[in-house]
C-alpha cells in the first residue's frame, strides 16, 4: 500500500513527463499586465469546479517575476474518492512549469488538500520550489509570510472528519452553483457565487473568517513580519489587523482572485471579472498551453 507521498511522487512525475513536450513560445505575448509577483491559490485542480480555463487566460495575461501557489493547488481529497483530471486542469500544471523554466520564481506552499506535497519540502520539481511556508520581501522592504493557513483552522488540527464532511458539502454546494449559473447565463446575468454569499450570511461562517484572520496576522506579528499572504478561505482581502498587514488571495474555484505586487512594491487584489467569450476563451486555453 502506497503512502500519500509515494501517490503524489507517482502524480508529479507522471505529470512533468506529460509536460516535457510542450512548445516554448513566448510566454508573455498579448500580455496585459507584468508584475513583480503573483500570488494565487484554492485552484483545487482535480475538481470539477476549478476554473482552470479562466485561470490559464489570467496567467497568460499576468506574467511576473516571482510566482506564488498558496496552497490546495491540487485537490487530493477529491482526487482520492473519484479520479476527475481534464485537459485544461494538466495545461495550468504545464503552464506553471513554464514559467518556472523562463526564469521566474515559482513557489509551491502546499495546503491542506494538497498536503502530500509537504513531504517535498526543501525541494524542486521541473523549477518549482517547494516549501512549507516562504517569506517574500516586497520591491520596498516589507517583509511578507506565505502560508497556506489551515495551521489556523480549529476544525482541520482538531476534527479532520468533520473538515472531510464539510468538504463533501461544499462540492455539493458548488455543483449546485454551477447549475445555477448556467440559467444565469441564458438570461444574460452575471456569474455569482452561491457558496460565497452564504459564508457572508451565515453568522458562525462570518465569526470564523474574523478569527481565522486575526490568528494569521498575529502570528506573521510574532514571526517579526509586517504582513501575511494566505488563502484557505476562499475570501479574497487585503486589510490592516493590528499594525499587521493582512493579504487573502482568495481563489480560482469561486472568486477568480489573485494578489499581486507591482514594481514599486504596491500590492493589489485582482479579480478576472471578465471572463472571455467561448471562442476567445479557448483560443486562450490552446494559446497557454501550446
Amino acid at each position: 500500500m502506497k503512502t500519500p507521498i509515494e501517490h503524489g511522487a507517482a502524480w508529479l512525475g507522471q505529470t512533468m513527463a506529460r509536460s516535457g513536450h510542450d512548445g516554448e513560445h513566448d510566454d508573455e505575448k498579448g500580455a496585459s499586465h507584468r508584475y513583480r509577483a503573483v500570488f494565487i491559490s484554492d485552484l483545487h485542480l482535480g475538481t470539477p469546479g476549478s476554473q482552470a480555463a479562466e485561470l490559464l487566460a489570467f496567467l497568460k495575461a499576468s506574467p511576473s517575476d516571482y510566482l506564488y501557489l498558496v496552497g490546495d493547488i491540487v485537490d487530493g481529497w477529491q482526487l482520492r474518492r473519484r479520479w476527475f483530471w481534464p485537459q485544461a486542469h494538466n495545461d495550468v500544471v504545464q503552464k506553471l512549469l513554464r514559467r518556472a523554466r523562463k526564469g521566474c520564481r515559482v513557489v509551491f506552499v502546499p495546503g491542506n488538500h494538497d498536503e502530500f506535497a509537504r513531504g517535498f519540502s526543501g525541494h524542486q520539481f521541473g523549477g518549482i520550489e517547494v516549501e512549507e511556508d516562504a517569506v517574500h520581501v516586497t520591491a520596498d522592504g516589507r517583509r511578507l509570510w506565505v502560508t497556506h493557513g489551515d495551521y489556523f483552522d480549529g476544525v482541520i488540527q482538531c476534527a479532520k472528519w468533520l473538515a472531510y464532511v464539510g468538504d463533501g458539502l461544499y462540492e455539493f454546494t458548488l455543483k449546485l452553483n454551477r447549475y445555477l449559473n448556467h440559467l444565469r447565463a441564458r438570461f444574460g446575468l452575471p456569474y455569482w457565487s452561491l457558496s460565497a454569499y452564504l459564508k457572508h450570511k451565515v453568522k458562525k461562517a462570518v465569526n470564523f473568517i474574523s478569527d481565522f484572520e486575526a490568528a494569521v496576522a498575529q502570528e506573521a506579528r510574532r514571526r517579526g513580519h509586517q504582513g501575511v499572504v494566505c488563502g484557505h478561505i476562499h475570501r479574497a482581502e487585503m486589510r490592516e489587523i493590528d499594525g499587521v498587514l493582512y493579504c487573502n488571495d482568495g481563489d480560482w474555484v469561486e472568486s477568480r482572485t489573485a494578489l499581486v505586487e507591482h514594481h514599486d512594491g504596491r500590492l493589489e487584489l485582482v479579480y478576472w471579472r471578465h471572463p472571455p467569450s467561448p471562442p476567445e476563451l479557448q483560443a486562450a486555453v490552446q494559446a497557454a498551453s501550446a
